[in-house]
Parts: structure tokens; C-alpha cells; sequence
């Protein structure tokens, strides 16, 4: 018979193991010698320790998943309870306890961790959908568009929650992106249905610049295009092909007529200009008539310069007040001195002066003699009286003199 610590074979080759709670048979042994027989059964045992070391690396050194860990650490445990082996099975037993509190630490932690990426994952999915449901009712539209996709990409890189959370969560998220897909659908269609009224005024618009480019009618025909223009500024902006399409032909159109008009006012700047030179030469002639000594040479001499004058055309309208105010300085010292020439060659009125002069003429010496007769009787208070009466009488007389003076002279 042999024997060690951990078993031992009796003289019939049966091998037993010693544990705890007893001897227990683990196998027979008839080929050989009994310590060949333990050694067979003790390299059993170190397989099963083996096996047991690498399941304990892979327990604390990999991320085996608990799961398949406990179902490794079951098999084995099995194993050690009905080895046929010979050894410190009670050894190997501790170390499967020991190794199954590390697993189930794991698992505890492993849970821990799951909830808490699980918590992060709803909250940053809650964070999502609160962004997504503000940036519905946004009207920025191309900004919220590319940020509504972005928290697109930023969902699918998120871990999944249970089914009927991450389904109530994405159906928020989901309704969100719809609303806002409507609303900016909605103010695109409306915008091409203005854009489309836009294009329709503004052909209109083309059409008139266009029949008006050869209109020669410069000053109603430039307030026209000003109206045009207004109206184009109003109309807002039809789609970009046809916006810049309808506006390189209405900017033709008044280039054309523009153009014209500035070809044909810069012709007639120079020809005004031409004419300034003209008339004011002309103004210094009609000048050179005054002093007036002769008023029938005069009245001759302005009416050939008028008759010139009138023959010449525009002149540019910063110079026209000037050239016409010396003409007309002229033409009414003729006049004055015509309706002067006409006071003094009028009969009436000369014969209504001669008459008038007679008359306080006769007054004045009246007055005269009644005073000479009032002095000589001693009567002062009358010779006063008369005395005034005699002053303004006399006053009379001295400007109808003058005034009859006139008529001779």
C-alpha cells in the first residue's frame, strides 16, 4: 500500500482522496506500481488547479463577461466536488469561492456601470430631444437644418436604452425634426409662391423698360424709370436665375435710354454753352445802349438785340437767370424812359396841369390881396389866419409849377 497527504491506494489498487469530511474513492489502479497510481491521479488534480488559475486570469486580467465566467466557475466547481484526482481539493474549493465573490463583485459592478451609462445615455438622449424640440419652431432654417442633423449623428453613437424608453425618447426626437421639416416646408413653398408673383412683376416691369429703351421723351421718360425702379425695389426677389436674368435686361433697357439721352444732352450742353458765349455778348451790346439820349435809336437798337437774342436758342440753366436779368435791365430803362417821354408829350394831361396851375394860381393871389386888405385894417387875427391859408395855397402852386415844367422840358 501507498500513501501520501491527499490519498493513498490499498493492496486491492483502489485509490481514495482524503477530504474533510472523509476518504472518498477516486478510480482503481492495476497496471502499475501505487505511487504511479497517486502520481496519475495527483496530475489530475494539478490540471484541475490549472484550469481553475486560468479561469482566475480570466476573471481579473480580461473583460470575460460574468456571465460565461459564472458558467466556467459552475463547471468547474462540479468538477472539484466528484475529481477523480488526488490533492487539496478543499484548497481548490476555497479558491472557487473566493474566485466566486470576485465574480460576483464584477457583476455588481458591471450592473453599477451598465445603470450609470445607462443614466448618461438617457439623460444626454433627453438633452438631444429638448434641443431638437426647441429648434422646431426655429426659422433659421439652414442653421437649425444642419444642427437638427447633427444631433442625428449624435443619437445613433449612443448606446440604446430599454425598448420603451429609447422608443418614447425617439419619438420625441423624431416628431421634433417633423415639425420642424413642415414648418420650413411650408415657408419655402410659400417663399417660391412669392418669389413666383415677384417674377411676374418684375417680367412686367422688363417688358415696359424695354418699349420705353428708344423713347425719346427724356424728362418723362427718365421720371418713368424712376417710378420702374421703385416698383422693382417693392416687388421682392423672384428665384436667383430668373432675378438675375429679368434685372441684366431691365438695367439694359434704361442703359439704352440713358445713354441716348446723355449723348444727346451733352450734344446740347455744348451747343448751350456755344450760345452762352453769344448772348453774352449780345447783353453787353443792349448795355451800351444806356445812358438813353436817344430813345428812338434805342428803342431801335434793343429791338434788333431782342430779335438776335430770341435766335440763338438755350443757354445752361445755371447761366440763364443772370444773361436774362441784364437783358431785362435794359429793356426797362427803355420803358421808363418811354413812359417819361409819354408823360411829357401827353396833351391832356398837360392841358389838366396847365389848368390846375391857373386855378391856384388865382387862388394864391386872391388870398394875397385879402391879406394886404386884412394888414392895412389892422385886423391881426384875420391877417393870421390868412396868412396860412396863403402858405399852403402857395405850396400847391409851387409843385403844379413843377409839374407843368416837366411837360416842357
Amino acid at each position: 500500500m501507498s500513501s501520501d497527504p491527499w490519498g493513498r491506494v490499498d493492496e486491492q489498487g483502489t485509490v481514495y482522496v482524503r477530504t474533510a469530511d472523509g476518504e472518498r474513492v477516486v478510480g482503481s489502479w492495476q497496471a502499475g506500481s501505487p505511487d504511479e497510481a497517486l502520481a496519475y491521479f495527483e496530475r489530475k488534480y494539478q490540471g484541475l488547479a490549472a484550469e481553475i488559475a486560468l479561469l482566475e486570469h480570466r476573471v481579473r486580467k480580461t473583460d470575460l463577461a460574468a456571465k460565461d465566467a459564472q458558467t466556467a466557475l459552475d463547471h468547474l466547481r462540479a468538477q472539484v466536488v466528484e475529481a477523480h484526482a488526488v490533492g487539496d481539493l478543499a484548497a481548490l474549493g476555497k479558491r472557487l469561492d473566493v474566485l466566486a465573490g470576485e465574480i460576483e463583485s464584477r457583476q455588481a459592478e458591471r450592473k453599477a456601470a451598465r445603470a450609470k451609462a445607462a443614466d448618461e445615455t438617457r439623460s444626454a438622449k433627453e438633452a438631444l430631444v429638448a434641443e431638437a424640440e426647441q429648434l422646431a419652431q426655429s426659422t433659421q432654417w439652414r442653421e437649425a437644418g444642419d444642427r437638427l442633423r447633427a444631433l442625428v449623428d449624435t443619437w445613433k453613437g449612443l448606446p440604446r436604452l430599454d425598448r420603451k424608453s429609447d422608443d418614447e425618447l425617439w419619438h420625441r426626437f423624431s416628431h421634433a425634426r417633423s415639425v420642424f421639416s413642415k414648418h420650413r416646408k411650408a415657408h419655402f413653398a410659400q417663399l417660391d409662391a412669392e418669389r413666383d408673383q415677384a417674377r411676374l412683376v418684375k417680367e412686367r416691369l422688363v417688358a415696359e423698360a424695354e418699349a420705353l429703351s428708344s423713347s425719346t421723351e427724356w424728362g418723362d421718360t427718365a421720371a418713368r424709370y424712376r417710378d420702374l425702379m421703385a416698383q422693382w425695389k417693392s416687388a421682392g426677389r423672384a428665384q436667383r436665375d430668373a432675378e438675375d436674368e429679368l434685372w441684366a435686361r431691365f438695367r439694359g433697357a434704361q442703359d439704352v435710354f440713358f445713354q441716348a439721352r446723355s449723348a444727346v444732352f451733352s450734344e446740347r450742353d455744348a451747343e448751350q454753352t456755344e450760345n452762352q458765349k453769344l448772348k453774352e455778348a449780345l447783353a453787353a451790346e443792349a448795355e451800351a445802349i444806356l445812358p438813353i439820349t436817344d430813345l428812338k435809336a434805342a428803342k431801335a437798337a434793343l429791338r434788333e438785340v431782342n430779335e438776335r437774342w430770341e435766335a440763338i436758342g438755350h443757354v445752361p440753366r445755371d447761366a440763364k437767370p443772370k444773361l436774362d436779368g441784364r437783358l431785362n435791365a435794359v429793356e426797362r430803362a427803355v420803358r421808363e424812359a418811354e413812359d417819361a417821354e409819354w408823360q411829357r408829350s401827353n396833351p391832356e394831361a398837360r392841358a389838366r396841369a396847365t389848368g390846375m396851375t391857373s386855378l391856384l394860381q388865382s387862388a394864391v393871389d386872391k388870398l394875397q390881396a385879402e391879406l394886404d386888405k386884412a394888414r392895412a385894417a389892422g385886423n391881426a387875427s384875420k391877417a393870421a389866419k390868412l396868412e396860412n391859408e396863403l402858405a399852403g395855397r402857395q405850396a400847391l402852386l409851387d409843385q403844379a409849377l413843377k409839374s407843368l415844367q416837366e411837360f416842357s422840358g
